[in-house]
């Protein structure tokens, strides 16, 4: 019988309380860190790390920062030395005593950087609304002893998802996570990514570091309370955890790194880590431009989220949308950009039709020049 949601999260909160208190080696992968960014992080925040790879190697200076299930705060200490201190950092986890050391080490880091840009609350990750530290003070003065109290318990639940949530809707640049989103029941997992998505801005990407198993973990795994808050139970099988950033409404879905032994077999199942990025901002209209773009290959063809098949070296139509998320992170270099000689009027842009084939002609195009006034560089 699979556990519960709520079985789940005793469990992971029990285990998690004692990894606080103890190290607890069964509940990490080997990550080689980069050094420079350990030594102004304290040795107790070093040593209950639980994390299975470092999503900060793919973090820029200058950006916004959430890590889910932020723990004792490892990741969260790095990330804020490679974004610095016109960055920011918020970490996000519901056990107490990971946040205790977590907030103790927060005046050292910031001692020894010479900037502090690091916040840690208190909530679930699936549900990144609810900020439980600000619930919990209002129960204190809110005690729920009737059917009375209960519903307006559940009102001010609402009040404060909409009024004063914990994480506002497109307000960073990138989530980060090592190795949490499988401590998550399943029933919510819809959910967590769901809030990932909603959380990011328009351009933003998951950094997401997470175990994952080569088949489906069975019932029998599922109903094991120490399998589950020991990272093993609650694992995406890999095609799948792939597939969830897709129904999120990701796109630019890129397996960054796949740890080549695996952390750990049970029952015959391989469980290893692996690193995706993916990226939001393939939602919205259609218009046509009148852009074009050719795919440079290596391959023969290609074929993006949206379902747009793009044979190599072949002038294809595409909409304003496509165009310009051909020209960043994951795409650029893989494509050439064509713009019309005569630019289109974005007020009066007709509907592109996305299902006329794509091919358009070369003529009236030209690959957008990087400054304006330079001139041809051709003979």
């Amino acid at each position: 019988m699979t556990f519960t949601s709520d079985g789940v999260e005793a469990a992971v909160q029990a285990r998690y309380s004692d990894g606080a208190a103890a190290t607890q080696p069964d509940l990490c992968c080997p990550v080689d860190y980069d050094p420079r960014y350990l030594e102004v992080i304290p040795a107790d925040v070093l040593e209950r790390d639980y994390g299975c790879g470092d999503p900060s190697r793919h973090l820029s200076a200058g950006e916004t920062v959430l890590d889910l299930g932020s723990g004792a705060g490892k990741i969260a200490f790095i990330a804020a030395q490679v974004v610095g201190s016109q960055g920011r950092v918020v970490g996000v986890d519901l056990n107490p005593d990971m946040l205790a050391l977590a907030r103790r080490a927060q005046g050292e880091v910031a001692s020894a950087l010479g900037y502090a840009n690091v916040t840690f609350r208190r909530g679930r990750i699936q549900d990144l609304g609810l900020d439980v530290d600000g619930l919990d003070a209002w129960l204190a003065d809110h005690p729920v002893h009737d059917v009375e109290g209960l519903a307006a318990l559940e009102a001010e639940v609402a009040r404060r998802r909409v009024d004063e949530p914990m994480v506002e809707e497109e307000s960073v640049d990138v989530v980060v996570s090592n190795c949490v989103l499988n401590l998550v029941a399943p029933e919510h997992k819809a959910r967590l990514f769901a809030e990932i998505h909603r959380v990011l801005r328009r351009g933003g990407r998951a950094v997401i570091s997470d175990i994952v198993s080569d088949v489906e973990v069975p019932e029998a795994l599922r109903a094991d309370p120490e399998l589950w808050s020991g990272c093993v139970s609650g694992a995406f099988q890999e095609e799948a955890f792939l597939r969830a950033f897709e129904a999120a409404g990701f796109h630019g879905i890129t397996l960054v790194s796949r740890d080549d032994e695996p952390w750990r077999v049970v029952e015959g199942i391989t469980f290893r880590s692996v690193t995706v990025v993916a990226y939001k901002g393939k939602d919205g209209p259609c218009f046509d431009h009148g852009q074009a773009v050719i795919y440079k290959g290596p391959w023969k063809a290609v074929e993006d989220d949206d379902g747009h098949v793009l044979e190599r070296g072949v002038p294809t139509a595409v909409c304003a949308k496509t165009f310009e998320l051909y020209g960043r992170e994951p795409y650029g270099g893989s494509f050439e950009l064509l713009e019309p000689a005569e630019p289109v009027d974005p007020a009066t842009a007709p509907a592109f039709a996305c299902d006329d084939g794509g091919r358009r002609s070369t003529t009236g195009l030209r690959r957008p020049a990087a400054d304006p006034t330079a001139s041809s560089p051709c003979c």
